[in-house]
């Protein structure tokens, strides 16, 4: 797990460069997702496999304790993107923005502040707020106008800023209403500007490839193992069929989850617990002791007596 420590110098690109960079490049890239600067962290480590990242909603919610149905708080979520933001010096990465936190004005103020917080991208559903858990029951999708209004904001809030996001439009529209409902919805959220779409839920391959067949431009596919709706697919499967990227939003926070269960049921046996942990100089590198002590010593004052 032996990792370089040495942080490097910031990118001269932006993080929007960065990730239009990876979505001109051909294939289909696999996206783990984050959810707080731990998990970024662990990412970044591992930035010679992984070139984007995600901040999960779910995940966000996870760790705060609570399920994904929008019982976060655009501020919460904000305060996560810049935690996670400052973790990730190399990897660009797509935030979750929900529905945006509100009308098309507070849609805008959400996508000025995720380019404050160093996202490279952002997401924005179709869902009625309350959101849920796109692959959970209690789902509900906004009018046609509405979502288009929420897009055309994200749009505008780029533009009226100066600086670059890309942005990813979302429809839930395949479980609320139907696939034909879902695909026209993306279609035109392409028209109106969004960078990337994102079907959630398709049911099996052959809505996943009339999806690709239908609308044009970067096309995101979420895979979540051990019970999601969606067939997990591997990479070439999904480059094959058209997708771009690749998000597995479950599968640190669940691996996450194991491990931790397993440690606790190891302690409450009185069990040792080498075997289930990495070592403490491990540990320590992980969370950046080692980066510290390196910019700490660059400072460091000899005393001249």
């Amino acid at each position: 797990m032996t990792q370089s420590t040495q942080r490097e110098e910031v990118p001269s690109l932006s993080a929007a460069a960065r990730l239009r960079a990876v979505l001109a490049a051909p294939g289909c890239h696999v996206m783990p997702c984050c959810y707080d600067g731990l998990s970024a962290r662990m990412i970044e480590r591992r930035k010679s496999a992984f070139k984007v990242a995600f901040m999960t909603g779910f995940g966000v919610s996870a760790v705060h304790g609570l399920p994904d149905t929008q019982l976060i708080s655009y501020a919460e979520m904000l305060q996560s993107a810049t935690n996670i933001g400052a973790s990730l010096t190399s990897v660009p990465c797509i935030a979750d923005a929900d529905t945006g936190y509100g009308g098309p004005v507070n849609v805008k103020r959400t996508v000025r502040g995720y380019i404050q917080a160093g996202m490279a991208g952002i997401m924005i559903e179709d869902q009625v707020s309350p959101k849920r858990c796109g692959h959970t029951r209690g789902k509900a999708v906004v009018p046609r106008d509405e979502a288009y209004a929420r897009i055309r904001a994200a749009v505008d809030a780029r533009a009226e800023s100066g600086r670059d996001i890309v942005i990813m439009a979302r429809t839930d529209a395949r479980a609320c209403v139907s696939l034909d409902e879902a695909i026209a919805r993306c279609i035109e959220f392409r028209r109106i500007g969004a960078d990337i779409t994102f079907l959630e839920a398709p049911r099996d391959v052959a809505e996943m490839r009339r999806y690709c067949r239908e609308v044009d431009g970067p096309k995101m596919a979420n895979m979540i193992e051990r019970g999601g709706l969606t067939p997990v697919c591997t990479n070439a499967q999904l480059a094959e069929m058209g997708f771009k990227l690749a998000a597995y939003p479950l599968t640190l926070l669940a691996a996450s989850i194991k491990a931790m269960d397993a440690a606790l049921l190891a302690l409450a046996s009185d069990t040792p617990t080498d075997s289930l942990v990495v070592d403490f100089e491990t540990s320590k590198d992980v969370v950046g002791f080692n980066e510290f002590y390196a910019e700490d010593d660059r400072y460091k004052v000899v005393s001249k007596l």
